[in-house]
């Protein structure tokens, strides 16, 4: 069928890492999972080929390239039945250092982008703390100017890339009297002294790594600070509708995935004398799954031409996030369900799809607070601007 978003060059980029992760990924993925990490040898092989860099400057070492690269990357990578293998370069190209790119310093950039597009240096984006998670507005961790630098105390947890990554984007309170006003980024080296971690341990993402961080009197450079001072929370959220896409972009690759490896089983397996998918019940389910991927899969291509064209898509976003990662819950369960018995062992790979699949609800905002984004959008009248 022919694609309204996708040209050949397009399809010749997809063809490629395809290939690429066909190689390099797919055969590692079970080991990677076992050992609870990625060697970081690979994601320099995945720098080399450009993919970290889809669309910074060349400049900084990146392809420049459209948003509709980056989604191809995104539904590939999504379709590698490991969550952890795909969020490390979806938090390091779409969560973290696009701050840096969008409102850093030049001086900011040049020190920091062009290893992270190299995938010599992995970065993480520091927002939730023990008692702030979707309540941005509530983080207590303070940075407080002295002299040429910055005194940071506080900590963080649940932060994707922390442990074996290299620096982070931090949410910090600069003036804690100032309300939303006192809220700032800053950049810190996860080697500062006085910084420390603990790797938790997941339900999911086995491959990817995550941590409780805590800062003891940190030093950071003022020079480290991402824009200007206070302006941390009204950054934050221009950036997470880019977050909320590429969820929504990961939660109908993931179903599609998901799909196709059941029906393969589906044709195989055989029950009563006859392949389990000449099951009119199970037919049905797959046609309802299906059709609410493909719905989805369409509504979020075209937030992501409004996201291309530079609109600030606040209420498509959130609805798309909401929908895709609410579906792939829906999705996960229904798939494992026709693997019966075999779903629940975890040589199948329709297990790990269904504990990865689980968190995507959760992360870059709950459904709870998509749905109250989306409420206040439609039903009082609220309307957001871009920083």
């Amino acid at each position: 069928m022919k694609s309204y978003y996708f040209n050949e060059e397009h399809d010749m980029f997809r063809q490629s890492l395809k290939d690429f992760l066909n190689k390099e990924a797919i055969p590692n993925i079970t080991q990677w999972e076992q050992d609870r990490r990625i060697p970081k040898a690979f994601w320099k092989k995945f720098g080399d080929m450009g993919y970290f860099g889809i669309n910074f400057p060349e400049k900084y070492g990146g392809l420049d390239l459209g948003f509709f690269y980056s989604v191809v990357l995104i539904e590939e990578i999504s379709k590698c039945f490991s969550g952890g293998f795909a969020i490390l370069p979806m938090v390091q190209s779409y969560m973290s250092t696009p701050y840096i790119l969008n409102h850093g310093s030049e001086a900011l950039k040049e020190k920091y982008l062009p290893g992270a597009i190299a995938g010599e240096k992995i970065c993480s984006i520091a927002i939730s703390e023990p008692g702030a998670g979707s309540d941005a507005m509530n983080i207590q961790t303070k940075a407080i100017k002295n002299g040429d630098h910055y005194i940071v105390n506080g900590s963080k947890t649940f932060i994707t890339n922390a442990f074996y990554g290299d620096f982070m984007v931090a949410v910090v309170k600069t003036d804690p009297e100032a309300g939303v006003n006192g809220i700032s980024l800053l950049v810190i080296d996860n080697k500062s002294e006085g910084v420390s971690m603990r790797k938790l341990n997941k339900l999911g993402w086995h491959s990817s790594d995550t941590a409780e961080i805590n800062f003891d009197d940190v030093e950071v450079p003022k020079e480290n600070l991402v824009g200007d001072e206070g302006m941390g929370f009204y950054y934050l959220m221009g950036g997470l509708q880019l977050e909320r896409l590429v969820a929504a972009v990961g939660g109908f690759a993931g179903c599609e995935s998901a799909l196709r490896y059941s029906l393969q089983y589906m044709s195989e397996r055989k029950a009563f004398g006859r392949p389990i998918n000449k099951f009119q019940v199970l037919r049905h389910r797959v046609a309802q799954m299906a059709s609410e991927i493909e719905a989805h899969k369409y509504f979020t291509y075209h937030c992501c031409k409004l996201h291309n064209d530079g609109e600030y898509a606040v209420k498509e976003c959130s609805m798309a996030k909401l929908l895709g990662t609410e579906m792939a819950n829906k999705v996960a369960t229904e798939c494992l369900q026709f693997f019966g018995g075999y779903g629940y062992m975890e040589d199948y790979k329709m297990a790990r799809f269904f504990r990865d699949s689980r968190i995507g609800t959760i992360g870059g905002g709950t459904s709870e607070v998509m749905r109250e984004i989306i409420a206040k959008m439609i039903i009082d009248g609220q309307e957001y601007e871009e920083a």
